[in-house]
């Protein structure tokens, strides 16, 4: 058995978890002496029971390592382990890092420079184009945006870092064989492409009310700092910005609108000391600040537009406009400007709102 082999076996026992782990090889010095250590030697180590040691014995005998190799083989993936180089530095830092890492796609050396952008499954349009706006800007810049996959802002998050063509990573709560959400799957397969998907969990494993605290550990932890984009009192989010202050990690929150419940946890954390974003500005200002070395901020690039579409384009301005507004000021007809509209929103330039009121999306 090799060494990889005996991490991955380690991390499919169920009762062994990161923390004992570590306390393991502290004491056997490898994960294949682990495997192979009597019982009284593993109940020797601390935190090491009865139980624990009987299941690491008798880990053939409860899933198929073989099988799972075969399965990580055909699906295109590879396995990161604790032993292993490329394994992320920051997330080695932490106090249970991954055993393994399911990793689909590439892991690069430049996503040391990482943010991680969490927020809640049900965001507002402000909150969705706010993920998507930072993230491309980040992106843009040669920051690596980590996220969840989920759906809401993480989806928003990883759609604006492939639209700049730079380097996304998406930590899930499941298996590769049971990726959810299912309906992001055909993100995940672009993510690959250029960033990678990763997870921790055994490929067939399904997601639960568990993994996803464990997932969230990934995302603060391959991160130099956490942004929460909208959050609500009770989200999930306000979980990982907590588990992101206990590894050290700086936090950022966007600030939201107050009567708006999906804003209150942000809002809160920015109240307990998070640092305030309305640009991806703010952040590079503090990557400068840690690192000795960071890319500079590029703009947006503006949409090539010409004729009708860059007239109707302008006329929309910064703000949410009535379509009536939008007509009186780019001085077209009213079936002409219309008509604009809606190619501009085939384009993915412009979203109607309720009330016959658009909004640019770029």
């Amino acid at each position: 058995m090799t060494e990889p082999e005996a991490y991955i076996a380690l991390n499919m026992i169920r009762q062994v978890g990161p923390v004992r782990v570590r306390r393991l090889l502290d004491v056997f010095g490898s994960p294949v002496k682990v495997l192979h250590a009597a019982e009284r030697e593993l109940r020797s180590v601390d935190g090491i029971g009865a139980d624990v040691a009987e299941s690491i014995r008798g880990w053939e005998s409860q899933f198929d390592l073989v099988a799972e190799l075969a399965l990580v083989k055909d699906f295109g993936a590879t396995v990161v382990t604790m032993g292993c180089p490329d394994y992320p530095a920051l997330l080695r830092e932490i106090h249970d890092p991954p055993i393994v890492l399911y990793v689909w796609g590439e892991l690069q050396d430049r996503d040391r420079h990482a943010i991680g952008v969490v927020g809640t499954r049900k965001p507002s349009h402000y909150g969705s184009e706010c993920a998507k706006k930072l993230s491309y800007q980040l992106a843009s810049a040669g920051v690596t945006v980590v996220s969840g996959l989920a759906r809401g802002i993480d989806t928003a998050a990883h759609q604006g870092a492939l639209a700049a063509k730079g380097r996304t990573i998406a930590v899930i709560g499941s298996g590769f064989l049971s990726l959810y959400p299912p309906e992001n799957l055909a993100l995940a397969e672009k993510i690959a492409g250029s960033g990678a998907v990763v997870s921790e969990f055994s490929m067939q494993v399904q997601a639960d009310r568990q993994t996803f605290p464990m997932r969230n550990r990934i995302i603060s932890g391959c991160s130099f700092g956490l942004l929460v984009v909208e959050a609500g009192g009770r989200s999930g989010s306000l979980i990982s910005a907590n588990q992101a202050g206990e590894q050290g990690r700086s936090i950022y929150a966007v600030p939201g609108r107050i009567d708006q419940p999906n804003a209150i946890g942000s809002n809160r954390l920015i109240q307990q000391g998070a640092k305030l974003i309305t640009s991806a500005s703010d952040i590079l200002d503090d990557m400068g600040m840690l690192f000795a070395e960071t890319p500079a901020l590029s703009p947006s690039p503006a949409p090539q537009l010409g004729g009708n579409e860059a007239l109707v384009y302008a006329a929309l301005g910064d703000e949410e406009a009535h379509v009536d507004e939008i007509i009186t000021r780019c001085g077209l007809p009213t079936h002409v400007a219309s008509s604009t509209l809606l190619a501009l929103e085939m384009k993915k330039l412009v979203r109607q709102r309720p009330g016959s009121r658009f909004v640019k999306l770029r």
